[in-house]
């Protein structure tokens, strides 16, 4: 959404940009559904814990505009199964859903504009889960690591994590001492170069054989 579009949203549909600190729960397992929460700064990563206390991280989002949680209240879920914290000191636009679940016999040109959205935001979450799916159905922890460096490096072959190395592990399902062993491993065999947050590729035929 453009500057303006969040301005006309804000007055339009009573909406509220809330300011969450780092590590502050935005919404917990079991909360009711109440908005449409969307990213207007920082970043934000969706939780789930198992039943013995494990953490896994289902998502992460750092690009503005970028809603999460909406699947909940388009089921008509009546409780969030995931919960949501801000990684870093974030902004989110906190709509309230009848603005988009109830919109009328007339809808405003903004919500339909957003209605539309919504279909390019669900295939693009789907596209997200296809490829997390891919990752976690790997059977070495080497291997998760190749294809998640794959998957998300940039034009310069790296990738910069926007997680911390725990939330990296827990993205991976895996121990995080196990992950910076693995990292260092793979480092060591010419795979790749650890630099702070950045994963740099070296050898790339070599992460896609593994």
């Amino acid at each position: 959404m453009t500057e303006e579009e969040i301005e006309l949203c804000l007055k339009e549909a009573k909406a509220d940009i809330v300011g969450f600190r780092k590590g502050e729960t935005i919404f917990n397992q079991g909360d009711t559904p109440r908005y449409i929460t969307m990213l207007v700064e920082g970043n934000v990563s969706i939780g789930n814990d198992s039943v013995n206390g494990k953490r896994s991280i289902m998502g992460m989002f750092s690009n503005p505009g970028e809603l999460f949680g909406e699947v909940f209240l388009f089921l008509n879920h009546n409780e969030y199964v995931n919960y949501a914290y801000a990684s870093s000191p974030s902004k989110i636009l906190e709509i309230p859903k009848e603005y988009l679940t109830r919109p009328g016999a007339n809808p405003s040109a903004l919500q339909s504009r957003m209605l539309s959205n919504m279909i390019t935001i669900f295939a693009e979450r789907t596209f997200y889960l296809n490829n997390r799916l891919q990752v976690l159905s790997c059977s070495t922890l080497r291997q998760k690591i190749a294809r998640f460096i794959l998957q998300n490096m940039n034009e310069r072959d790296r990738v910069t994590l926007k997680m911390s190395r725990e939330e990296f592990a827990d993205f991976l399902n895996a121990a995080r001492p196990s992950l910076s062993r693995e990292l260092m491993k793979m480092q060591d065999d010419g795979f790749i170069k650890v630099v702070r947050k950045d994963l740099i590729v070296k050898n790339i035929e070599g992460l896609k054989s593994l």
